[in-house]
């Protein structure tokens, strides 16, 4: 057993799958000699050369269009967004060409392309540092998005994502970077690339979230023991496509359904799993299914984040609202 942060385990992922394959690249800005802002690519240029590991323009437009051109020619390009808030200059390419470029080609062309993106609010950051984009990713045709909650998901999803041929959208909770737990790196994955995961077992209500909520949630369902109540938690790690049958099993034995995430509420991935969680799942609910979510606002300053993210007593208080209705 190995205890690692997420951080480091994105890097021994990174790593594993660069040995395994010499068409595997990583690019983006200062993740060469600086290691990235985060230090996720620390020491992989050193170990892998300039050619393979290569810091590029603050053009996040050019990063992606580089990729596009890379995967064309055979290579498995991983790009990093420094921050969430800079992938808006890509998404152009992102949308227009990542994603529609297998229809476009009728299934002759593919473009195995990771991109990577630190998001998420909690560490004190100024405006476009701290977001959470995911949804207009996962509302795209064309890409898979994933979010990685803990070191052993982070370790092996970054290699799914590495080695799938389909443009991966790879979502790495920021403020989670730091935290760390013993896995076994020898030890195959036990789930596919696009599933859930039930990371706790309950039987009052069902708790679903992805990257930095699921601690939250985790959280949250050891303070209701105190109170006697016992909370399934659901780490989604995709959200597209949703792999939402472990939710629904959940949801027929729990009767009761809180949808947690940082983004806005409005048209979020909650609401998408709140949808179809009613359409499968409309006989066995004894309460309307909660969001507990960030605001319908922009991200706003640091000094007051925390006011802004879900955090443990507003997840009780939704499963509380859910328990009484």
């Amino acid at each position: 057993m190995t205890a690692l942060t997420i951080a480091k385990s994105i890097n021994a992922g990174l790593r594993r799958a660069m040995d395994a394959d010499a068409k595997v690249l990583v690019m983006g800005e200062d993740v060469g000699r600086l290691g990235g802002v985060f230090r996720v690519t620390d020491g992989l240029q050193k170990d892998f050369g300039e050619d393979r590991v290569f810091d590029t323009p603050l053009a996040e437009a050019g990063i992606i269009g580089t990729a596009i051109g890379l995967a064309l020619r055979g290579y498995r390009p991983v790009c990093e967004i420094q921050f969430d808030g800079f992938v808006f200059p890509g998404y152009d390419q992102i949308v227009s060409q990542v994603a529609k470029m297998h229809f476009r080609s009728g299934g002759r062309l593919r473009l195995p392309i990771t991109i990577r993106i630190p998001y998420g609010g909690g560490i004190g950051a100024v405006e476009h540092h701290s977001e959470s984009p995911e949804g207009y990713f996962a509302h795209t045709p064309g890409l898979k998005v994933v979010s990685c909650a803990s070191p052993a998901d982070a370790y092996w999803m970054i290699q799914q994502a590495i080695a799938s041929d389909d443009p991966i959208i790879f979502f790495e909770p920021k403020r989670r970077y730091y935290e760390k737990a013993e896995f076994d790196l020898d030890q195959e994955p036990d789930l596919p690339l696009n599933a859930s995961r039930v990371v706790a077992e309950g039987s009052d209500a069902t708790l679903a979230a992805y990257g930095p909520m699921v601690k939250t949630c985790l959280e949250a369902a050891t303070a209701a023991t105190d109170d006697g109540r016992s909370l399934e938690v659901i780490d989604l790690r995709t959200l597209s496509p949703l792999d939402l049958e472990p939710v629904y099993a959940s949801v027929r034995r729990t009767g009761r359904l809180v949808v947690v995430h940082e983004a806005q509420r409005t048209l979020g991935v909650g609401t998408e799993v709140a949808a179809r969680v009613t359409e499968e799942c409309f006989y066995s609910l004894e309460a309307p299914v909660v969001r507990v979510t960030g605001y319908d606002t922009p991200y706003p300053p640091a000094r007051v984040e925390e006011d802004y993210l879900p955090d443990l007593d507003r997840v009780l208080d939704g499963v509380e609202r859910a328990l009484s209705y």
